[in-house]
């Protein structure tokens, strides 16, 4: 938000050029959560085709996809194209989107900020549970048309008939699943579906409440005899400029706790050389520490 295409596209082609970076993300709004109401938002799926398309080798994805906004089986035509446009490198980032339910319920600091932004935009919110299940519904759909030849679908929510979805993803049986949340519900929706687990970090969310959920995630893994281990634990934070130390210190912070995949979350305005910035600021000096325990 408030950041330009231009220095969008900077930061995506520099990090392209660095192996120590896995994978890019862009987020799922049409509206400033803070400052200027009139500040600049790019649609998200649109923005990530035209970055895919520039770059040659990382992975990427929306952390994470409002599952509010598209219909399901139309979500999952434009997943299915950009994994084939991009050569199999889309994350399929998932969330349940806007819901009644307050952003500072569960530990995440904050007013909800999809209230404004949905009416803008003529979305409805929805009851939390609602969203949960609507989003077990979204996941169903989208591996079988991602799977099958002729798909149907009748759920509580949404139907489908002989739905054809073709190319295929490149990646099969699809895309990994990436999921963010971190409510009760959602948290049994991520054992038995996620590949890849997401929550923000501090300072939106402290460690007593990270700790709390991964036991949440592993106990909701033994109900349903997954091994926990089969899920990768991803952490979304901010990085200070003014304070690297802090951030290097708590990524080594959530790397003990089981967190193996952290999103370097940037503040505007982006820095001059700002991958080559973070390479040496925040993830050599981090790598440098691990290897020398």
């Amino acid at each position: 938000m408030h950041v330009p295409y231009a220095d969008i596209q900077r930061v995506w082609l520099e990090a392209d050029e660095f192996p120590q970076f896995r994978d890019a993300w862009l987020w799922d709004h049409f509206l400033p959560l803070v400052g200027r109401k009139d500040g600049d938002v790019l649609e998200g799926w649109t923005l990530l085709t035209a970055l895919a398309a520039q770059t040659n080798r990382l992975r990427f994805g929306l952390l994470v996809t409002s599952n509010r906004i598209r219909p399901p089986a139309v979500l999952g035509k434009i997943a299915s194209t950009l994994d084939v446009i991009s050569g199999g490198r889309l994350t399929m980032g998932l969330g349940a989107g806007g819901t009644h339910q307050p952003a500072g319920a569960g530990g995440i600091a904050g007013p909800n900020p999809a209230i404004a932004e949905y009416e803008a935009y003529g979305l409805t919110l929805v009851p939390p549970g609602e969203g949960v299940d609507r989003l077990r519904e979204t996941i169903e759909i989208l591996r079988g048309m991602w799977t099958q030849d002729v798909f149907d679908f009748h759920g509580r929510y949404y139907t489908l008939e002989q739905n054809r979805n073709e190319p295929k993803p490149i990646q099969r049986p699809g895309p990994p699943l990436l999921i963010g949340g971190w409510g009760n519900r959602m948290m049994r929706l991520i054992a038995e579906y996620a590949d890849i687990w997401n929550i923000s970090g501090p300072p939106h969310t402290d460690f007593d409440v990270l700790t709390d959920r991964i036991r949440r995630l592993d106990a909701e893994c033994a109900r349903i005899g997954r091994d926990p281990a089969t899920v990768s634990r991803s952490l979304q934070q901010l990085v200070s400029y003014d304070d690297p130390a802090a951030t290097r210190a708590t990524i080594r912070r959530a790397a003990e706790l089981g967190f193996d995949h952290i999103v370097l979350s940037l503040t505007r305005p982006y820095p001059e050389r700002a991958a080559r910035w973070l390479v040496r600021e925040i993830i050599d000096p981090v790598l440098e520490e691990t290897s020398a325990a």
